[in-house]
């Protein structure tokens, strides 16, 4: 049986929304959300043919134009021309993750009822979705306030028979799909054009997808921390509870107590240490792993406020009889978590870096670089190297992006938050998060071969049993790049509670 979604009024969770895109749910809407789309559709039209009053964007043109009336005869055109025009973006072509999610929780948002857009239009992003064609999008463009008026221009250009879809990793113009499908482009009306362009949903798709990476790559920071900790024989006494409880921030201890659970067990982590104090990098994975958990948590909250808001404008109130212009588009709460989960996520790479640079020397009974025949041979000195360029990067990447602002439309839209490259820019660190996490698990793991016959947990080592299918233990120097992207897949397909 097909796997459905409904898309409701209900609170979306971003668990659901992870749920959705993993097991490929096809979307559909609840009777409740077709009900009050209808309502608000039918307000707006009564509304319209009822009175000549001004209403921003449904008659007037946009931004600095807002002033502009236009006739009623010109609606239609209206509409077209504000899709057509701002269908300017650049760069490369939004991943096609991040446009399945623009998709999903741009049905989510105008589905509430406020938007005033009518069914049919809503429909055919249903279609668009179940169907995997997804309207190509760029990159680069949008100011995160008025919305992401560019890129939610690309997503919307095939509703009218403009513009491209990707299938099956091939763009093809959406006028042919539309035509070999037998199906008409839409002809929009009053609003269409600006409920479609308005709002975050290119913000909060990279947002949501970068959170949904945060979580499961904070879990495989902690599970490859606990590795290098048997691989460079660390004391556990930093792990306890007893030290936690005294400073109880939430992430802190549940790191401490997750790293514990791994290390159950563990050969190694039971003989007698000479050493007092292990570095930072081993010492401190609880408060430093924590602070992320912390951090992440709280944007998470941020995100899952608003896939679960109406962020086009203007605003519909059928049952106030009100019609409000406002500003929901704006994505400064947006940006700002996104500057902060890219903080939290380059820390968990920043100390991971220093895990594996520990690892590799030459002390705790190790090898030089962890090679069996050192000089010889490198053997883990170089993919180091690798992992301290892409902690560099992402330290440049944390320039925050939502205290930049440059005045647009002519000073209409004086603020804006530049959410846009806060999210793009948190989307490259967790691509490079996870490659420094698989150097520091292929190091550790490595470093824990040479403790044998001594083992580290049960845990550890069934994971070691099933890596070791992938990628072998390195007894001459080889072409390391095949084995780090090895270990991306391995992680990667790790199943976590």
């Amino acid at each position: 049986m097909e796997s459905v979604h409904q898309i409701s009024p209900d609170y979306l969770s971003l668990s659901q929304l992870g749920d959705i895109i993993k097991f490929k749910k096809k979307l559909t809407l609840s009777e409740e959300s077709i009900k009050r789309i209808n309502k608000c559709r039918t307000y707006l039209e009564e509304k319209l043919a009822a009175s000549d009053e001004s209403i921003y964007g449904i008659n007037t043109g946009f931004g600095a134009l807002c002033d502009i009336k236009i006739p009623a005869t010109d609606l239609r055109t209206l509409q077209k021309n504000l899709v057509l025009s701002h269908a300017c973006g650049i760069g490369d072509c939004v991943p096609e993750e991040i446009i399945r999610l623009m998709l999903i929780l741009k049905i989510q948002s105008l589905s509430y009822g406020h938007s005033g857009v009518r069914l049919i239009v809503i429909q055919r992003l249903v279609d668009f979705y179940n169907n995997d064609w997804l309207p190509v999008v760029y990159q680069k463009g949008s100011l995160g306030a008025s919305g992401d008026l560019i890129p939610l221009a690309h997503l919307s250009l095939p509703i009218i028979g403009e513009g491209a879809f990707m299938i099956n990793g091939e763009i093809t113009s959406a006028k042919k799909v539309l035509s070999q499908h037998n199906i008409q482009p839409i002809v929009l009306e009053a609003k269409e054009g600006l409920a479609l362009l308005n709002g975050t949903q290119f913000m909060s798709a990279y947002g949501s997808w970068n959170l949904l990476g945060a979580l499961k790559y904070s879990s495989i920071a902690d599970m490859t921390a606990a590795l290098s900790l048997d691989g460079f024989s660390c004391k556990l006494d930093p792990f306890l509870p007893y030290i936690h409880t005294i400073r109880p921030f939430k992430g802190q201890m549940e790191t401490a107590q997750t790293i514990l659970e791994i290390l159950d067990g563990s050969e190694i982590a039971k003989i007698p240490k000479i050493t007092v104090q292990d570095p930072y990098s081993f010492r401190c994975v609880p408060q430093v792993h924590g602070a992320s958990k912390d951090a992440i948590a709280h944007v998470v909250q941020i995100f899952e406020t608003e896939i679960n808001s109406v962020t086009d404008n203007p605003n519909i109130f059928p049952d106030e009889d009100m019609i409000l212009s406002g500003g929901n588009f704006h994505g400064q709460p947006l940006a700002m978590g996104l500057d902060y989960l890219a903080i939290a996520l380059a820390e968990l790479g920043s100390i991971s870096e220093r895990r594996t640079y520990q690892l590799l020397s030459g002390s705790r009974g190790l090898p030089e670089f962890l090679a069996a025949n050192p000089g010889l041979n490198s053997g883990m000195m170089i993919p180091q190297y690798a992992a301290a360029a892409l902690v560099s990067e992402n330290k440049q990447l944390c320039t925050p992006a939502s205290v930049d602002s440059i005045p647009s439309s002519n000073g209409q839209e004086d603020h804006v938050s530049m959410g846009a490259n806060a999210a793009t820019k948190c989307y490259k660190i967790i691509k490079n998060l996870e490659q420094i996490l698989a150097i520091e698990w292929m190091t550790a793991a490595q470093a824990v071969s040479f403790r044998n016959p001594l083992k580290t947990s049960p845990v550890l080592e069934k994971m070691l049993s099933e890596y070791r299918n992938s990628v072998s233990f390195l007894e001459t120097d080889r072409y390391l790049h095949e084995d780090i992207k090895k270990t991306v897949v391995f992680l990667d397909a790790i199943e976590l509670d």
